[in-house]
């Protein structure tokens, strides 16, 4: 079992949504903390948080579409922490809506922050972690990346991107001490993307409380579980269905009220 305590983390999308609540289970675990995010207000609410655990915290503002900035990120964390034991991918955008509506930049830049920020910052400090031979990288996917859903089609490209390249680098990295896990939370409540349209799942689908994604991550980094779904036993089950027979899962996806509820998710 892989010891937190003590660990320095660098976590993106630390502002809001689940951020915050990943880097309070961290921080309750006795991880160094930094968070980053655009916003540097919601990055000074949430240190003021952790303040009562004890760690050491710092905060970056950064915009991870812009490849120099990711630079000076782990350059900034590297300086003051001296070192990144773990990096978590956390930060990211839904851009949900008719595909052929959405402006080009939008698409653009949630491919930017989903899928190439985290290749690029897992570039960038995969070097001092193959050198002390200990690291762990732990990507939030979704099971969007699972199972496409309609009127999301760039976010769970994304996704899907996220979690095959988490595996392809888990088999190339192996015996290296260097471990990553893929997260992948289903409709998360309470916070982040979905929680702000304030509709409930399907039951037939379900859903996830931000508690839960946090503990899956803490678990998965504690015992280098390489891919964890958070979510209901149905979703386990179509995603099964789904890759014996991808016309019968689509056929789910309509019966269980996936593509209906997505659009109205949109407005359409």
């Amino acid at each position: 079992m892989t010891s937190i305590n003590g660990k320095h983390v660098l976590l993106t999308g630390g502002s809001r949504g689940i951020g915050p609540i990943i880097a309070e289970a961290l921080a309750k675990r006795g991880a160094h903390i930094a968070l980053a995010a655009r916003s540097q207000e919601g990055l000074l609410k949430v240190v003021e948080s952790l303040k009562i655990y004890g760690v050491q915290t710092m905060i970056a503002t950064v915009d991870l579409a812009q490849p120099l900035q990711c630079q000076e990120l782990v350059s900034t964390v590297m300086t003051k922490f001296g070192a990144i034991d773990i990096l978590i991918n956390n930060a990211g955008l839904e851009t949900e809506g008719a595909y052929t509506c959405l402006p080009w930049e939008a698409i653009r830049e949630t491919v930017e922050v989903n899928l190439v920020a985290p290749m690029y910052l897992t570039h960038l400090v995969l070097p001092q972690m193959l050198s002390k031979k200990s690291g762990h990288i732990v990507n939030i996917a979704s099971v969007g990346g699972k199972c496409g859903a309609p009127y999301a089609a760039t976010y769970c490209a994304t996704k899907a991107g996220l979690l095959e390249w988490t595996q392809a680098l888990s088999l190339e990295l192996a015996s290296t001490g260097i471990h990553f896990s893929s997260i992948c939370p289903g409709y998360i409540t309470e916070v982040g993307m979905f929680a702000k349209f304030g509709l409930a799942a399907p039951p037939s689908i379900g859903s996830c409380r931000p508690t839960q994604v946090a503990n899956a991550v803490i678990k998965a980094i504690e015992h280098n579980t390489l891919d964890v779904i958070v979510n209901s036993l149905p979703n386990r089950l179509l995603f099964a269905l789904r890759e014996l027979s991808p016309p019968l899962g689509n056929w789910l996806l309509f019966k269980l009220g996936v593509v209906d509820f997505q659009r109205k998710k949109v407005g359409l």
